[in-house]
């Protein structure tokens, strides 16, 4: 900003130029003699307090002098001035107004103005008064290259900016704004020269820091942007923009667990950061959180209705949290503003075979395919909405494309020997399922599906150890135990066959148990909610008569007796919980 000329004479003192330009009479003077003699004090004792750095007392100094008189240009002048320096530029903007209705000529007035518009949002008005002024003052230069920015103009923005630095080349706040300036015109390399340059001049400048990180972020570079953003905020804790920076630098190394705490503090120290607010519910999205990322993505879109990004992530985790219904409306929004896009057209899809809209489902695939028929996720998703139409005719063809395509994914080759199965091609099935499980031999339904169709073939010794396999990856399944039975007897091996049906009824009675204690932990939930506490206790200790091992079961008991009073009781409900499930909050 323009700072307070402290050389030269004290200017003609306000009791004289009041008297010079009043036009009164001695008589009418005389009258006023006291308040021009106050009026001149207080105007010695603001520019004492302004050449010495006192700009408050300057500042209650000059606004009683504009108050004894109003008609004196200085006054309201020198008031602008010592404004500007504390940032009050609305304020300034009023008093220099009226200096220059006075005296349209005022130099000083027309720079400190001409800086207030900058700051206030007004470049146009701004460049109307830089353009009269002929100065070589690097923080007028700085403030006139500030508008010129505003307005688009960067070519000349970069000259002003250029031409402050060969005046104050110490400066580091200007080499700030250069680099600012060459980061608006995308020029990176240029644009970090200029912040390191900054930082060299000045190592604590706050803003260099956090634009030198942001810099590297738009170049892809996190690993260097990190130090720069941590130290940006080790000096000015409080800046949302160099939190949300450092967020996204922290996201963009795989580290969305630290960059959580950054976009929310982005999003508290400004609530209208919309930008925190997207960062924020993509990184809880990533790490799982989808229902509270949901409320996120839709202030996004409140503040911004055609970012096609926060669509179809919001339909995204809508489809995650099992809202398909919802989600549709999101994708459909997203592809009025983008028809082109596949993937929406392809999540718009997989949302419609959540809620077994099949048809939906299907157009939306080949609408896809139509503008990306390459993409093998698109003819896999495809083909496996034919297979839940049982259309296999066509459900085939767009799976072996799939696997064509994408020959690492074990996904096309699991569901072909599922189809190849149904169809009776059991040899073809194999094949499919055991290329399947060398791509992920931790899927134990598709060994169990092997030792199934080997069983058909009468290959009891491969069927065998596909469903040991099996039985290793789903201990707790008793379908894979009475499929080996039936192999193990087809091979004479009775009392092993017998063993295997007993685990097997062994399981399928913990399952039904299971089932059984969710059912009435259910209920409970539902007569709790209505404040039926009794009749909810009841359903509590139904389900742990059960299956005795249900943490769910449990916990919601102890809340029940809590519910009555009942504390010792609800304590011990809540340490058999814990001693279950000890991982659980």
């Amino acid at each position: 900003m323009h700072r307070w000329n402290t050389k030269g004479k004290v200017p003609l003192s306000i009791y004289a130029l009041l008297w010079l330009t009043s036009g009164f009479g001695s008589s009418l003077f005389a009258q006023q003699t006291t308040r021009l003699h106050e009026a001149d004090a207080a105007f010695r004792a603001g520019y004492a307090a302004a050449a010495s750095g006192d700009l408050a007392t300057a500042r209650q100094q000059f606004e009683r002098v504009v108050q004894l008189a109003p008609q004196i240009e200085e006054g309201h002048s020198a008031l602008g001035s010592v404004l500007c320096q504390t940032g009050d530029y609305a304020a300034a903007v009023r008093e220099l107004e009226k200096a220059l209705a006075l005296k349209p000529a005022d130099k000083s007035a027309q720079e400190n103005l001409a800086i207030a518009y900058t700051q206030t949002g007004n470049p146009q008005k701004a460049l109307l008064l830089f353009e009269k002024i002929d100065s070589a003052d690097p923080l007028v230069l700085a403030a006139y290259a500030r508008a010129l920015a505003a307005t688009g103009r960067l070519p000349e923005a970069l000259d002003k900016t250029q031409r402050a630095i060969r005046e104050a080349p110490q400066n580091a706040v200007l080499y700030d704004q250069l680099g600012t300036l060459e980061a608006q015109t995308q020029n990176w390399p240029e644009a970090r020269n200029a912040f390191e340059h900054a930082l060299q001049l000045d190592p604590h400048l706050a803003a260099a820091h956090m634009h030198l990180g942001a810099a590297f972020n738009h170049m892809q570079q996190p690993q260097s942007a990190i130090p720069e953003l941590t130290e940006a905020l080790h000096l000015d804790p409080k800046n949302a923009i160099a939190h949300l920076e450092l967020g996204k630098a922290l996201a963009a190394s795989d580290q969305d667990d630290a960059a959580i705490p950054h976009f929310r503090q982005a999003l508290s120290l400004d609530p209208s950061l919309t930008e925190a607010a997207n960062q924020l519910a993509m990184a809880l999205q990533r790490t799982g959180q989808e229902n509270e990322a949901i409320p996120l993505f839709q202030k996004v879109i409140a503040a911004d209705p055609a970012n096609t990004s926060a669509l179809t992530n919001i339909g995204l985790a809508l489809v995650q949290t099992g809202h398909a219904k919802d989600a549709v409306s999101y994708y459909r929004r997203a592809l009025a503003l983008a028809p082109q896009d596949a993937t929406t057209h392809q999540d718009l899809g997989v949302a419609y075979l959540q809620q077994s809209d099949i048809e939906d489902a299907i157009r939306e695939f080949q609408a896809a395919l139509a503008i990306a028929p390459d993409t093998p996720q698109l003819h896999y998703n495809l083909g496996l909405a034919y297979k839940l139409k049982d259309d296999l005719a066509r459900a085939v063809p767009e799976l072996e494309t799939a696997a064509r395509l994408d020959p690492s994914s074990p996904d096309p080759p699991y569901t072909l020997g599922v189809l190849y199965m149904q169809q009776g091609r059991f040899d073809d099935a194999a094949a499919e399922l055991r290329t399947a499980l060398d791509r992920r031999p931790g899927n134990g339904d598709g060994w169990a599906l092997l030792g199934s169709i080997y069983k058909q073939q009468a290959k009891y010794d491969d069927a065998a150890r596909a469903l040991r396999m099996a039985i290793q990856l789903l201990p707790n399944q008793p379908g894979p135990h009475i499929t080996l039975a039936s192999v193990l007897q087809e091979q004479g091996k009775r009392e092993e066959a017998a063993a295997e049906r007993k685990i097997a009824a062994d399981l399928t009675r913990v399952a039904v148990n299971r089932q059984r204690a969710i059912f009435a932990t259910n209920t409970g939930n539902a007569l709790l909610q209505k404040g039926e506490v009794a009749d909810a206790i009841s359903r509590y200790q139904e389900a742990i008569s059960s299956d005795p091992a249900y943490a769910e079961a449990h916990r919601q008991l102890a809340l029940a007796y809590e519910r009555q009073g009942r504390s010792a009781d609800a304590d011990a409900e809540r340490k058999k919980a814990a001693a279950l499930e000890p991982g659980h909050p």
